[in-house]
């Protein structure tokens, strides 16, 4: 009878970690899963149908500001908004936002009155596409339709809303949120606004993050989302205290810096690939993250419509994070340091209650220590030298200025699961130790990071959460008296935390950020895996584990090894522009292309030397041109720039400048020498005295609209005798009669980022 109870307990352990381990992969499987709608999230009063037909109508063609489709795109709307009911109305005007990049913007604006005299309700996307190969069905079409259904959907149940709703589609937030500026500056309903609600894309699919913004705290904003109760809500604190330390912006960042009016963005993120090219197409649009963008929009309209927006400012911020089964946890800033300093005394206490029940040994603690901190440099050297062996390995990802390529999941997968292994394998070396004297190492570190996070990064402090589950499982463990042991399903239990508060991190981060942020993945993991260990320390057989991460990382790698060739579904970036300089009658090709493909290579010859120091353009990213090669000189009209008024007065001289195209063109740049310039002003647009200050040699840039003339304004020393370099560049290298460049082969896209397939013309003014 003894030796049969034995046997099957040996059967039961046997067998207990591959389970644990199974339920393991099925909890990371169900947090991702768990992300987007998987089915159709819209009620039956809502045109799911429709919403899609908008979107596949709006990304017909690029429809970039000045472009022809722009018009048509913007006469659809209003046609859209007439048919729901409402009187559409257009705000035009030249604007220039904190870019320096001035334009004619068009917004389009309708309002539905409410019953109320509180504050209005803002539900905003942009309707313009990026210059100049940009389809944007996903940017911002997406949010272009959802709105125009939602409106639909409002105004068709007849329900009368307590606060004015305003739908307001910006124009020109591609080049630098000028839309955005010419409401907030000159329309008399952006001061009725209490909240706005903002969808956006840097991508073609996956979940979409909700992300405040408020100059002051976020209590009220959280907690009357909560309240709202969206069912699929992806967001966390830290996400938007990243957010405010990158150089991206939002339309509603306009709003939150010049007028003080808190909102919401809802952008998704995934796919960055086809973000800002001609893949951003219908056809690439995901349409469980379409659901989750419409998951948001009902439930908050439904809310905000009739809440007192007045009430919304607050001077406390709260920490919050998305988690299955309770939806949305959110808890005071002042909640952090008593927390940290409770993990503290938890971990000491619990440290010395080990110590003196010899169920912690300082030898096992200390080699612990050593294998947790193998471990995060074995990781950490792995995820820092991955992106670039990757590009010494596939020279063309470096033309995917994105920084996160076709295959970019199959990398992460791949970098986290060798993570895992090495985790496995060097604590295959440590069986001999408790599980308890194992844990110790990473509870440390965990605390070290949590307190460098509630001084620095106080948005990530939610890191905290995992760090109690693990204390626990301490608890449990220095508490096991003889072979009575926890149940090591109970032990995963507390581990739950850790798995769906940090696996979605280990994605987020190379998407968001670039795959040279895989390093963070690599050490994400290591750290995951430690604050496991009360489960995976249990395993017998960590070399089968760590053997299983490797052909799981091998498998992944080998999966976008095949993935990694140029084809028709991952096209190459390329770009060429023809750059003429009339002051030297000298012409050249141009590339920003490090690989250059059969396309590029007809015109750029690598053994040619020329020298591309004189040419200076801006492009986003500081990305400059790869490689120049002699050009035939055309006969390109330049533009006509003549001085129209030039005095002095009180030691200050006074240029007006005009450029009149003598083609049709798309985008002027200027450029300066060193003077200073002390004030400056095209069409009327005065720039800050500020971008005057901080600006380098590039003036601004002028994105023109029906082929108009600028006129510039200058002020600066009389002694100075600035040299202006101008830029003027037409978008129709490919069908221009003087050329015979042909179309690029279907494995090949315009390069985003940077101005591609142009003719440029380049002239000098002395002053």
């Amino acid at each position: 009878m003894y030796i049969y109870v034995t046997n099957e307990t040996s059967t039961v352990k046997k067998y207990t970690s591959i389970l644990s381990f199974l339920v393991l992969l099925l909890l990371v499987a169900f947090r991702f899963y768990d992300l987007v709608p998987q089915t159709e999230y819209a009620p039956e009063n809502f045109s799911t149908e429709k919403t899609l037909q908008h979107i596949k109508n709006i990304a017909e063609k690029p429809h970039f500001v000045g472009s022809e489709a722009h018009e048509e795109v913007k006469q659809y709307i209003l046609t859209q908004l007439e048919e729901i009911g409402l009187n559409p109305e257009i705000q035009k005007g030249f604007t220039s936002g904190d870019w320096g990049n001035v334009s004619y913007a068009q917004n389009i604006i309708a309002k539905i009155e409410g019953s109320g005299s509180g504050k209005a309700l803002v539900l905003m996307a942009h309707f313009d596409s990026n210059p100049h190969s940009s389809l944007g069905a996903s940017d911002d079409g997406v949010g272009v339709a959802v709105i125009l259904e939602a409106v639909r959907n409002l105004v068709k149940t007849q329900e009368n809303p307590k606060n004015d709703i305003i739908i307001l589609f910006t124009d020109g937030e591609e080049l630098g949120l000028n839309g955005a500026q010419l409401f907030v500056d000159k329309h008399p309903l952006a001061k009725e606004i209490g909240l706005i609600l903002n969808l956006e894309a840097r991508g073609s699919g996956g979940p979409s993050y909700m992300l405040i913004e408020t100059n002051g705290g976020n209590k009220n904003l959280i907690t009357s989302f909560a309240e709202a109760h969206p069912q699929f809500p992806v967001a966390n604190s830290l996400a938007y205290s990243i957010y405010k330390m990158l150089p991206n912006d939002t339309d509603l960042t306009v709003f939150r810096e010049h007028a003080n009016i808190d909102g919401f963005n809802f952008a998704f993120i995934d796919d960055h690939f086809d973000y800002h090219t001609v893949n951003d197409s219908y056809e690439n649009v995901d349409s469980n993250t379409l659901q989750h963008q419409i998951s948001y929009v009902l439930p908050l309209l439904d809310f905000y419509k009739d809440y007192d927006l007045t009430t919304l400012k607050s001077d406390t911020d709260y920490i919050y994070f998305d988690i299955p089964v309770f939806n949305f946890v959110y808890y005071p800033f002042a909640w952090i340091f008593p927390m940290l300093i409770i993990a503290f005394v938890l971990f000491i206490v619990l440290l010395v209650v080990g110590i003196k029940n010899k169920t912690l040994l300082f030898s096992g603690i200390a080699r612990g220590f050593l294998a947790f901190i193998v471990c995060l440099l074995l990781a950490g050297a792995l995820g820092f030298f991955s992106w670039q062996a990757l590009l010494k390995i596939y020279p063309h990802y470096q033309d995917i200025l994105h920084g996160f390529t076709y295959n970019g999941h199959f990398y992460i997968a791949s970098f986290s699961a060798l993570s895992f292994a090495i985790c496995f394998y060097v604590y295959s070396r440590f069986t001999s130790e408790k599980a308890a004297s194992l844990l110790i190492a990473p509870l440390f570190f965990w605390l070290l990071i949590c307190t460098a996070i509630a001084t620095y990064l106080e948005g990530a402090s939610f890191f905290i959460i995992p760090v109690f589950g693990a204390l626990a499982s301490l608890f449990l463990l220095i508490n096991q008296k003889g072979k009575k042991r926890t149940p090591l399903l109970f032990l995963l239990f507390l581990c739950v935390p850790a798995l769906w508060i940090l696996a979605p991190l280990i994605q987020m981060f190379p998407v968001g950020l670039g795959l040279k942020i895989l390093i963070a993945s690599c050490l994400l993991s290591v750290l995951l895996f430690g604050l496991l260990l009360p489960v995976f320390s249990f395993y017998n057989n960590k070399k089968n584990y760590a053997h299983l991460g490797l052909l799981i990382a091998v498998l992944f790698f080998i999966s976008a090894h095949f993935q990694s060739s140029v084809s028709e579904k991952r096209p190459h970036p390329t770009s060429l522009l023809y750059v003429l300089d009339v002051d030297n009658q000298q012409a050249q090709w141009a590339t920003y292309n490090k690989v250059l493909d059969f396309w590029t290579a007809q015109f750029i010859d690598l053994k040619e030397n020329t020298s591309e120091e004189k040419i200076k353009f801006s492009s986003k990213y500081g990305t400059k041109f790869t490689h120049v090669a002699s050009a035939p000189v055309k006969n390109i009209p330049a533009p006509e720039i003549t001085i129209e008024r030039d005095s002095v007065w009180n030691g200050k001289r006074h240029v007006t400048v005009c450029v009149t195209p003598q083609r049709n063109v798309n985008r002027l740049e200027i450029f300066t020498d060193n003077t200073t310039i002390e004030e400056c002003s095209l069409n009327g647009v005065s720039f800050s005295e500020n971008f005057l200050k901080r600006r380098d040699d590039r003036l601004l840039t002028y994105y023109i609209s029906n082929n108009h003339y600028s006129e510039l304004t200058l002020v600066f020393d009389e002694n100075e005798k600035p040299v202006l370099t101008f830029y003027e560049a037409s978008n129709d290298l490919l069908n221009n009669p003087q050329f015979s460049v042909p179309s690029r082969p279907k494995n090949a896209i315009p390069m985003p980022f940077v101005l591609n397939d142009a003719v440029m013309i380049k002239k000098t003014l002395k002053l």
